[in-house]
């Protein structure tokens, strides 16, 4: 069965598309079949794997408003050994095209149940907001959701927000969504704040925070204009290694060997 997990949070800037593209390219290197889905009209995931949003025909848009058969609409990365359902500027439209239809809020799960058992994993990278493009993301997260927070303060804050949400979904449309762990990225070892924030996500989290902490990396920051993953891009790197260890943490929780 194909394990769906949805990386979400309202803060920007945090490194959830990042953590999506990467630890997905990474999982992909150790033989998993990886679906990313990009459910933002900013549509960068799309971009950090090299496909011009501009030229999208057919993506996230289409399969939420059931226009298009979601099993033809994935593009594949030979290279990368990875696909995406693409995105594009006018999935913005959305949330106001699906305000009067029913079940709206189940529209990406549905979609997504008819890809079940073509990939091993299917990541869903959300907007940096708590809509109903996100709702629609938290309500496919099947097997749970995964939450990059970045090691600054005002992170913490934004994690409560999220968390009453998760809370308010759970509680109207999926009573069994949950958590699958906490990723700390942009961890700058030279700088007392980080620490400050692992200690304090392992305190709040103490089960659910990922023990592979993501650094702050400049290379991290190139990958996305060359449309290409870490691993790719800049496979020695520190952030390289801390996503490759990220994805074997996962594949271990989740019971599968390498």
């Amino acid at each position: 069965m194909t394990r769906i997990y949805t990386f979400v949070n309202q803060k920007g800037g945090v490194g959830k598309t990042t953590t999506a593209i990467n630890l997905g390219a990474y999982l992909a290197q150790l033989g998993q079949r990886v679906l990313i889905v990009d459910l933002d009209p900013q549509a960068n995931a799309t971009s950090c794997l090299g496909v011009d949003k501009s030229t999208v025909t057919g993506g996230t848009y289409e399969i939420l408003l059931d226009l298009l058969p979601p099993d033809a609409l994935p593009l594949h990365n030979e290279r990368l050994k990875m696909s995406i359902l693409p995105s594009s500027p006018s999935l913005a439209g959305a949330e106001v095209e699906l305000v009067n239809e029913l079940a709206r809020e189940m529209r990406l799960r549905n979609a997504l149940e008819k890809l079940d058992g073509r990939y091993d994993y299917i990541l869903i990278d959300c907007p940096p907001s708590l809509g109903l493009l996100t709702v629609n993301g938290l309500v496919a997260a099947r097997d749970g959701v995964v939450i990059p927070v970045q090691c600054e303060y005002l992170a913490l804050e934004g994690l409560g927000q999220l968390t009453q949400t998760i809370h308010r979904v759970r509680t109207a449309l999926f009573p069994d969504l949950k958590v699958r762990g906490v990723v700390l990225t942009m961890f700058d070892p030279r700088a007392n704040l980080s620490a400050d924030v692992v200690s304090e996500v392992n305190k709040h989290f103490p089960k659910l925070a990922f023990h592979s902490v993501i650094p702050r990396s400049i290379r991290l920051a190139e990958a996305p204009s060359y449309g290409l993953p870490i691993s790719a891009y800049a496979p020695l790197s520190s952030g390289a290694k801390a996503y490759d260890a990220l994805a074997r943490e996962m594949l271990k929780g989740d019971g599968i060997k390498i």
